[in-house]
């Protein structure tokens, strides 16, 4: 029966995307009602900008050799059936060939799969009960991090380093404009750099690798992160959460929609927490990341409310065997603007020091 009703969700799932859109959550190329489309199909037709040289600052250590991590093509994250808020579209004029961009505020979970926390929530689209997916989200971190302390706890890094932000326009985008880029400074390296520092000047030591995994070549990428985060590991087996940075992707019959919302009187990215759940014994410990990410989920709309989607709990992989505090956060979408997304960084940072001080 469970496998049911996780094929009912995913049907439905289908035609929420089929009604509302199409998202591109971690990099997957999804067509209206859900369909894959390989890795990110249409990542070569968007060329990346010349001029920019590929840079790393990844510790120098030499991966041992690394197990299929089962590197399945990403999956696309489901368009939430949501009554988002919207902005109207401002009377200036739109370049010749340019699209919109749509401003919206997604609310949290509702509906079949929806499960609330003391603040935010979570959307199971697993065949797992949703009342167990409620205990297992709500058993506390399942790590102690050590403060002010000289060995690493966190490691921040960028399966899909070269992904950015709209950067010319918050009203329009160019059609031709893929939002990759390598310079770390403008992509979502430079929010990885906040999310670190906030960290760090907390007290909790942070490393922040900067290695574009997905350039020159996209395919691969979780492959070779995979390889990297082995490597921090085996150097600093003092490191607790490995948080992989991303942004999303959403649109709807050509238009681009920014996840976004005002705390404290500035526009913020809408953050999303990705967390994978186990398929034939690929992730073992799932229940553990997952404790993890209601958590922080808690927190960080419970210090912010508005700035998080649901958490996705769904059959992903994107990595999250390597310990047991491993998340795919997406902060915002291709639509938003790079300050959007920095502010967003900085209040996820804030919320990472709230629960890892005073959990």
């Amino acid at each position: 029966m469970g496998q049911w009703t996780g094929f009912l969700r995913r049907l439905g799932v289908a035609a929420a995307g089929l009604a509302v859109g199409v998202s591109l959550g971690a990099g997957a190329l999804v067509f209206p009602g859900g369909r894959l489309f390989g890795e990110l199909a249409g990542f070569f037709a968007y060329p990346l900008p010349s001029g920019n040289e590929v840079v790393s600052t990844s510790i120098t250590v030499t991966p041992s050799p690394t197990p299929s991590p089962s590197d399945t093509l990403p999956e696309s994250t489901p368009v939430p059936t949501l009554e988002p808020t919207s902005a109207p579209i401002p009377a200036e004029s739109c370049p010749e060939g340019w699209g919109t961009i749509l401003s919206q505020t997604y609310g949290q979970a509702s509906g079949v799969g929806a499960i609330p926390l003391s603040s935010g929530s979570i959307k199971n689209y697993t065949s797992q009960p949703d009342s167990q997916v409620a205990a297992w989200a709500q058993a506390g971190l399942p790590f102690q991090i050590e403060l002010n302390s000289d060995q690493p706890q966190v490691l921040i890094m960028h399966t899909h380093a070269t992904e950015t932000y709209n950067l010319e326009s918050d009203y329009f985008y160019d059609p031709e404009w893929g939002a990759r880029i390598t310079d770390t400074a403008r992509n979502v390296c430079a929010v990885g750099s906040q999310i670190a520092q906030v960290l760090n000047e907390g007290g909790i030591n942070t490393l922040h690798d900067m290695t574009l995994h997905d350039y020159p070549s996209y395919n691969g990428s979780y492959a070779a992160s995979n390889a990297t985060v082995r490597a921090y590991l085996e150097q600093y087996p003092s490191i607790k959460v490995v948080l992989d940075i991303h942004r999303d992707a959403i649109e709807q019959e050509g238009v681009r929609v920014k996840p976004v919302t005002q705390i404290e009187g500035k526009s913020a990215a809408q953050v999303m927490i990705i967390c994978g759940c186990d398929q034939g014994g690929n992730l073992p410990n799932f229940s553990q990341n997952l404790a993890f990410a209601g958590a922080l989920e808690a927190r960080l709309e419970g210090m912010f409310p508005t700035l998080t989607r649901p958490v996705l709990f769904d059959y992903r992989y994107y990595n999250q065997d390597l310990t047991t505090g491993s998340l795919l956060i997406e902060m915002g979408g291709h639509a938003n603007t790079l300050e959007e997304a920095l502010y967003s960084g900085e209040l996820v940072g804030q919320g990472l020091v709230s629960l890892f001080t005073s959990p």
